[in-house]
């Protein structure tokens, strides 16, 4: 039989997957709604962030209710630490692809089908929408391995990232009517990023209340060792 500890944290972990959902469907419907300019799917998406903000309130309290009536200690510390955390970055997830649907919003007419293609948005978008699917998964599987794998994805994200700025600025040379679009367009792509970013945040918490391995910062490190080398 369950305790009453393990019973609040399992009601805490089907509380997270539901926000999950909802965030994964917010960022879904920001792409489509991207490449379709359907300002009723972008509508909803905004509306939905209400909900996810009320799941975050929900889940804070529950993971305090947690610490103050059971003081949990070892892998269920860990679980409530990292659940806090993860929470927050879903919540600014589904603030992005809210932050999306208000660049379609302002738009009448769907992206030029080449600056989607030159930028490589769509497999952008696509790879980040695959990551965090994927987080979900290692998450609910405990499967740290999973994760570390996810972290090491949010590259090619980085990648795309960085060339958008010359290659849109290089567009809207040769297409001077397409300004206001390839700056929007480049408005959604560093959200894109900023949702990599999130997403390997919620990998390494995954690793954290596993394995009680910080892998915050590690990889930054060994970069910038690489790049003085």
């Amino acid at each position: 039989m369950m305790n009453h500890i393990d019973v609040e944290l399992s009601d805490l972990r089907v509380k997270l997957m539901e926000m999950w959902d909802l965030v994964e469907y917010q960022l879904q419907s920001g792409r489509e709604a991207m490449l379709t300019a359907d300002h009723e799917l972008a509508g909803k998406v905004l509306k939905l962030g209400k909900k996810v903000n009320n799941f975050d309130v929900k889940i804070d309290r529950m993971c305090e209710n947690l610490l103050a009536l059971y003081t949990p200690v070892a892998v269920d510390l860990r679980l409530v630490l990292a659940t806090l955390k993860i929470n927050a970055n879903l919540e600014r997830i589904g603030d992005t692809a809210e932050g999306i649907s208000m660049y379609v919003q302002n738009r009448n007419i769907p992206f030029s089908p080449e600056m989607l293609e030159i930028t490589k948005a769509v497999a952008m978008f696509d790879e980040a929408l695959s990551m965090f699917h994927d987080c979900r998964t290692a998450y609910k599987a405990n499967d740290t391995d999973h994760a570390r794998a996810i972290i090491k994805r949010d590259k090619m994200l980085n990648k795309i990232y960085r060339k958008s700025d010359s290659i849109i600025a290089e567009f809207m040379r040769n297409n001077p009517d397409s300004i206001l679009e390839g700056l929007a367009l480049l408005s959604i792509i560093k959200k894109v990023e900023r949702v990599g970013d999130q997403i390997t945040n919620i990998a390494e918490e995954i690793i954290f209340y596993q394995d009680a391995k910080v892998v915050k910062h590690k990889s930054k490190k060994k970069n910038k060792d690489n790049g003085n080398q």
